[in-house]
């Protein structure tokens, strides 16, 4: 991979260990990658976050480096709310080591919006065309897809290193070659909400790490694009895809697969909620307004009768009280900078009953529970009748 002479000298120690650590790291990605040379990026998005995922030698490998970050920088999800971890169950020693890992980063200029959505709460951190170093495999998806900016699907320590050098290597979605559409996906039912995500389970596992391009019977909302993307990122390693008749062409020759109505309701029939769902989460992708909006309506004088969590960011959080306030007036709890997948206070629970489709994939692996699935209005009515 080629470097310029600045690249070389940071490769070779002249602006300290931790530019140099950085630069080993993406040049070892290029080299892998078949990368020509690095490209400059626009905003960097990083995971590795969560003290139950990264643990202590992560939390030693962030506390050791030095300097800032080049780029504006926002995290993944950490593993509880940062401020009312108490209520979500997580003990002192945890929270200790979580909130350690957070001080870390925010020695190195990153702004500490814990969310998977940062296009929801950061203005501007990424516009069409934009080359990005992204980690969160929804947020990958969605800036790939819906904004139209290019990023690969980074680790955490690769996106934290493009952060610090303000670059990553040319290569991946990063080239248009790379973006061209490998699958033709017809789906003959009419989507609405969750049934996105339910749509993202199934294409997910069918095209593993293709592009597929869906023929759909009406535009998406924003949040719906959201579910099925973080859906197929989970259940196979989608990251990029088309909903539109702008998908570029090229020499790949397409696959075409229909998606009926039975498909998607199949989905909901073999994850339905039984008397074992001692939990309701919902916020995986983090909530959107709109979707606090309706959640908020949903509950409207009504009282939750199993634990209900609804996770945002603290941006959102912030932005909409009131939305907030009357959520949690029917005892549901809104939880920001966090998860139910990143978080060890869902393992204590039996089954999780959640909208998502990527928390579908992930619950069973990432937290060893029950996972469940229904729509909103489903959730809503399992997290408020009475427990027998």
């Amino acid at each position: 991979m080629h470097l310029t002479r600045e690249e070389e000298q940071v490769l070779e120690g002249e602006e300290g260990e931790t530019l140099k650590k950085a630069m080993e790291i993406l040049v070892a990605l290029g080299d892998i990658y078949g990368a020509e040379r690095l490209i400059s990026i626009s905003s960097a998005q990083i995971a590795g976050v969560s003290y139950k995922t990264i643990g202590e030698a992560g939390l030693e490998w962030i506390s050791d480096l030095k300097g800032k970050v080049k780029v504006p920088s926002v995290l993944n999800p950490a593993g509880m709310d940062l401020v009312r971890w108490k209520e979500m169950g997580i003990d002192e020693e945890f929270a200790k080591k979580q909130l350690a890992i957070i001080e870390a980063y925010r020695r190195l200029g990153v702004s500490i919006e814990c969310s998977c959505t940062p296009y929801q709460i950061l203005e501007g951190v990424a516009k069409r065309g934009d080359h990005l170093a992204w980690s969160e495999s929804s947020a990958v998806s969605f800036a790939n897809s819906v904004i139209g900016a290019r990023t690969n699907r980074e680790g955490g320590p690769s996106a934290l290193s493009a952060a610090l050098v303000g670059k990553t290597p040319l290569y991946g979605y990063h080239l248009d070659q790379n973006r061209v559409p490998t699958h033709r996906m017809k789906v003959e039912a009419d989507l609405e909400g969750s049934d996105y995500g339910a749509l993202g389970a199934l294409v997910g596992k069918m095209v593993g790490e293709g592009i597929p391009w869906f023929q759909l019977r009406r535009s998406p909302t924003r949040d719906e694009l959201k579910s099925l993307g973080a859906a197929m990122a989970a259940s196979g390693s989608v990251a990029l895809y088309y909903f539109n008749e702008d998908a570029p062409t090229g020499s790949v020759d397409m696959e075409a697969i229909s998606i009926r109505p039975g498909d998607i309701k199949e989905v909901y029939e073999k994850n339905r909620p039984d008397e074992d769902v001692d939990i309701i989460a919902l916020g995986c992708p983090h909530c959107s307004p709109d979707e606090l909006e309706r959640l908020a309506h949903l509950l409207s004088k009504k009282t939750v009768k199993r634990e209900f969590w609804i996770c945002t960011s603290k941006r959102t959080r912030d932005l909409h009280p009131d939305l907030v306030e009357k959520i949690e007036k029917s005892g549901a709890k809104v939880f920001c900078d966090t998860c139910m997948v990143v978080s060890p206070a869902s393992d204590r629970h039996r089954k999780m009953m959640t909208n998502s489709g990527k928390a579908l994939a992930y619950i069973p692996g990432l937290c060893k529970i029950k996972a469940a699935f229904g729509t909103t209005e489903e959730c809503v009515r399992v997290a408020t009748e009475e427990v027998v």
